[in-house]
């Protein structure tokens, strides 16, 4: 039996392909919030390994939403500029084995500071869409989704609000910094 998640715990992030390939990992996720639809977690300076073993580090705090119901993450970034997002069309994830995981259906939308957005890899959709024989009925959930999550964007529902993005930030780095002072010397 999985054991309880804890808020203030660290998971990585698994991101698989369709075809149970890992795709990406990230080695940080500090749980910060936990509700019966959605988990609030948080990263800065994060570690990303890609499927071809290159590595890379994130910039600027992120909070990650990840759904159980919608078929979506969100991310939010704290960048120089101001507030974007990031949100990946993907399966429901699940907590498993230290890891949230999930399936990435490669269609992105990416929102701007100004709040103009655009989705991103359609081709990349159809090219994995034909090659990894996604379902008519995948296909139809993912569209039907993402037409949830535009809608989500042009209402700035609380997942999309500075407001939101700043609370969560202060209490990662809350978490964060009571973190260090448990470490050993």
């Amino acid at each position: 039996m999985e054991k309880e998640e804890r808020i203030g715990e660290n998971y990585v992030i698994h991101s698989y392909k369709h075809n149970g390939q890992l795709y990406k990992s990230w080695d940080e996720a500090i749980l910060l919030e936990k509700t019966d639809t959605y988990y609030v977690f948080g990263n800065q300076q994060t570690k990303v390994t890609e499927v071809d073993g290159h590595n890379w580090y994130t910039k600027e705090p992120a909070i990650l939403f990840y759904f159980k119901n919608h078929w979506f993450n969100i991310i939010g970034q704290c960048k120089e500029h101001g507030l974007t997002f990031y949100c990946n069309m993907t399966s429901p994830f699940i907590l498993e084995e230290g890891a949230i995981k999930y399936i990435d259906y490669d269609l992105d939308v990416r929102i701007f500071s100004t709040g103009s957005f655009k989705i991103l890899d359609r081709r990349e959709y159809a090219y994995h869409k034909k090659k990894m024989n996604y379902s008519n009925q995948l296909d139809e959930i993912i569209k039907k989704e993402l037409s949830i999550l535009i809608e989500m964007i042009r209402n700035k529902d609380y997942f999309f609000q500075k407001e939101t993005i700043d609370k969560y930030v202060q209490i990662y780095h809350e978490k964060v910094a009571k973190s260090k002072e448990k470490m050993p010397l």
